[in-house]
């Protein structure tokens, strides 16, 4: 059976610090470019940080077709996986939490974030569905909370992918995190059962002013079962080879 490798990381949280954030992208594709990957994933709003205040973000804030995002995409890689990371996106006076993809150094494509948390009123919701290929692998993506619904999946599914790609980011205030710790793996096994998807996701972890995130970053199969997980609370990059 053909298959193609996967990986995604599981990572410090970066917050307004780009260059720090590429650094640990250039590291990490090192790392799975010499392990076969083909695609490689990083967690939302990774580039400056998941930044839901409205000031902070419309300050990071960047538009996909200038100057300023042309210099950073200079500085990703040139070889290697295709990268799924999350940003902030900037378009006609608009926010968004959004995804790239980014074929050695190139711009390929984007989605926006289509359910948005009570907390993130600076952006506006997306209204379009994204669908990606890499070695006759087809891919969409879900941004975290995206994937607490069947519409985003289904549309995924609808549109000829085999994988959905949950970028996520679950740093919470401790007692909330307690709560959910066990649970964003199950919730994303609904999707998985619904539409016979894959899924990879991929998170943060580490503490921050009394928030903490564990995680997790795993592969589900088709079934929602836990093919392969990260352990918690550990940085790391996790390799899977999906099935075509």
């Amino acid at each position: 059976m053909k298959t193609v490798r996967i990986a995604a990381a599981q990572t410090a949280e970066y917050r307004d610090d780009i260059a720090a954030a590429l650094t640990c992208v250039n590291e990490v594709a090192r790392q799975a470019e010499a392990g076969g990957a083909r695609l490689l994933c990083f967690p939302e709003g990774f580039l400056q940080g998941y930044l839901t205040d409205a000031d902070a973000a419309r300050r990071v804030a960047l538009d996909l077709s200038s100057p300023a995002f042309k210099a950073i995409l200079d500085r990703f890689p040139k070889s290697g996986p295709i990268i799924a990371l999350g940003l902030i996106e900037a378009e006609g006076g608009r926010l968004f939490n959004a995804a790239v993809v980014i074929a050695c150094g190139r711009l390929v494509g984007r989605y926006r974030k289509r359910h948005l948390l009570r907390g993130e009123g600076a952006f506006d919701a997306g209204t379009d569905p994204a669908v990606f290929d890499v070695d006759g692998l087809r891919f969409g993506i879900n941004i975290c909370y995206d994937t607490n619904f069947s519409d985003v999946a289904r549309e995924v599914a609808d549109l000829g992918a085999s994988l959905i790609v949950c970028l996520a980011n679950n740093m919470m205030p401790r007692e909330k995190a307690e709560i959910y710790r066990d649970q964003h793996n199950a919730i994303r096994g609904e999707r998985c059962r619904e539409t016979g998807l894959w899924l990879v996701s991929s998170d943060v972890t580490g503490e921050r002013n009394g928030r903490i995130a564990w995680g997790p970053t795993a592969v589900l199969d088709q079934q929602g079962q836990v093919a392969a997980q990260l352990p918690l609370d550990k940085f790391g990059l996790l390799f899977f080879d999906i099935p075509l």
